[in-house]
């Protein structure tokens, strides 16, 4: 089992267990499909992985329960300092 589930702080990090649960499988989901890592781990083992990317705050659900990247955020925020707000 992977230790850091047991843990609060993924939990915490994510906002409760069914925000956490959603984002595993949301993500599985993607690396299933050919997603590629947001972090670079010496494994297969895509549990390890997503776990590493919760933890290192690469993915995280948004409002409508999607999954973001800390790189969706970034792009919104220099779109924004642009004055462009209409960017979906």
């Amino acid at each position: 089992m992977y230790n850091e589930l047991r843990e609060e702080a993924i939990v915490q990090k994510v906002g409760g267990r069914f925000k956490l649960s959603t984002l595993i499988q949301k993500r599985m989901t993607a690396l299933n499909r050919g997603g590629r890592p947001l972090v670079d781990l010496d494994t297969d083992d895509k549990m390890a992985i997503i776990i590493a990317e919760i933890m290192q705050d690469k993915i995280y659900l948004d409002t409508n329960n999607e999954i973001k990247t800390a790189d969706d955020v970034h792009g919104e925020d220099i779109l924004s300092d642009m004055g462009i707000d209409d960017f979906h």
